[in-house]
């Protein structure tokens, strides 16, 4: 078992452009903290939606447990985020009047051992950006290997 597990989301930097991150508590139910520990969960198709003024992480795929029985958890499910409620209004305005998408990045523990959605609030980057984004990290992969060398 790890100790301190870090699950990311890397489509989530080249896809879009992270204005401002929150981390945020996840209401989990029986056995999924103890995948999430094991490090069997993915975020990377992930989306977060508001329903009702709360705020839910969509499509997160946390893998069954193994030792679970019939006391399981489904493996993609709605699973609700928490939040100051100063924090939820904001995310709910800029979302409804900029047009700007809400994107789970990295899946945690803290020293706790509570599990963690560090979410951003991101806009999409259009195809020019994306090249952009790969030139920069292959000049900067050229400059590190030229450093590495001397």
């Amino acid at each position: 078992m790890l100790k301190t597990v870090n699950i990311f989301n890397k489509r989530a930097k080249f896809d879009y452009e992270i204005i401002e991150t929150f981390n945020a508590g996840i209401v989990l139910a029986g056995t999924e903290i103890k995948s999430i520990r094991l490090g069997k969960a993915n975020i990377t198709e992930s989306f977060c939606e508001f329903s009702n003024n709360e705020l839910f992480a969509i499509n997160t795929y946390i893998e069954e447990y193994t030792f679970g029985n019939q006391f399981n958890h489904k493996a993609r499910s709605e699973r609700k985020l928490l939040l100051k409620k100063k924090e939820l209004k904001g995310l709910l305005k800029s979302v409804q009047a900029k047009g700007l998408t809400i994107v789970p990045l990295k899946l945690f523990t803290n020293e706790k051992g509570l599990a963690k959605l560090q979410i951003g609030l991101c806009k999409g980057k259009k195809t020019y950006d994306k090249r952009e984004s790969l030139k920069e990290q292959d000049t900067k992969r050229d400059l590190d290997r030229i450093k590495k060398a001397f």
